[in-house]
């Protein structure tokens, strides 16, 4: 599945970092690895990585790969985790309807 890959790729505390770095959007492998107490082959290491899980893409710009959040990718991971949350508003909903039956009973 995946979200698997998604979530073991994102497991790694630098891969996190390097992920986060590009919210704000595209970068180049050098701006990305501005300021990271790692190599700038590690950071495109850590690019693919995420890139084989589907969090990420590349395109060329001249001579550089400049990478981006795979929308996609980011997306089926949402999906996966949605339905935690789908789940969390039923069952609350499913409370609150149960404390309002008691209530009106009890009036």
């Amino acid at each position: 599945m995946a979200y698997e890959k998604a979530l073991s790729a994102l497991a790694d505390p630098t891969r996190r970092d390097v992920f986060e770095r590009l919210r704000s959007g595209p970068k180049a492998v050098g701006a990305i690895a501005h300021g990271m107490p790692v190599s700038r082959p590690a950071v495109s290491q850590h690019l693919r990585a995420l890139k084989e899980a589907g969090l990420v893409a590349d395109r060329a710009e001249g001579t550089r790969r400049v990478y981006f959040i795979d929308p996609h990718g980011l997306g089926a991971l949402r999906k996966w985790l949605d339905q935690f949350w789908d789940e969390a508003l039923a069952a609350f909903q499913a409370e609150v309807e149960r404390a309002s039956d008691q209530e009106d009973q009890r009036k």
